[in-house]
């Protein structure tokens, strides 16, 4: 897209002054309107079908998390990205599974803002440092649930992982280590390291939290 059309919803005047000086200092980003409540966004962004709707949680007449649930089924085109101040554990999985495409505090820097903003609006996921934790502590506990990764329509298991691969990859999420799975599973360690390298490999990822994220969004455990 040559315009990222943006909507603002926040009921404090000076926060949206704020991000709309922010944005507007940016080539290819447009604030086309600003909502002081929940009903008011739904109502604009009927009306606007922006891009990206920034949204904040605590709001009158409608809470963002309400707000996002109701934009990701009703206007699954518009992106969501929760700017908050808030990083309790209840609201980034609440926002989660409402639908919300990003999650950023508004402690956030100028640069990693607008970073969050731009994948969000190209259809990918954003998800400031200390959300992803929150997200990769319940994966790793057992928490799969919707509240953890939004539901995808997505083609279970392509990658064809053997058995042992999948042996591996569930160990690799408990976050064992390389000579806890060699004994787990009694094989070398070396052998191990082989399996989570090409497993890594098969997968097209880089780290824990890359890995975590693909296993959950194809139902590989």
């Amino acid at each position: 897209m040559d315009i990222i059309n943006v909507v603002l919803a926040d009921d404090h005047v000076l926060v949206r002054d704020g991000i709309r000086a922010l944005l507007e200092d940016q080539s290819g980003v447009k604030v086309v309107a600003e909502a002081s409540n929940g009903k008011e966004a739904l109502e604009i962004v009927a009306e606007t079908k922006p891009h990206v709707l920034i949204v904040d949680i605590r709001m009158p007449e409608m809470n963002g998390i309400e707000v996002v649930g109701v934009i990701s089924k009703t206007y699954p085109d518009v992106r969501t990205l929760v700017l908050s101040m808030h990083d309790s554990e209840e609201y980034v999985l609440k926002a989660i599974q409402a639908g919300a495409d990003g999650y950023l505090l508004k402690g956030a820097s100028k640069e990693e803002f607008i970073k969050a903003l731009n994948n969000v609006a190209s259809g990918g996921k954003y998800f400031t440092g200390d959300v992803s934790a929150i997200i990769m502590n319940n994966f790793v506990n057992g928490n799969t649930s919707a509240a953890v990764v939004p539901e995808k329509k997505v083609v279970k298991d392509p990658f064809k992982l053997t058995k042992r691969e999948k042996q591996i990859l569930n160990l690799v999420l408990q976050l064992k280590n390389n000579k806890d799975i060699a004994e787990e599973l009694q094989i070398s360690k070396r052998t191990a390291e082989v399996h989570r390298f090409n497993l890594m490999k098969k997968l097209e990822v880089k780290n824990l939290m890359e890995l975590s994220n693909k296993a959950k969004e194809f139902d590989l455990v």
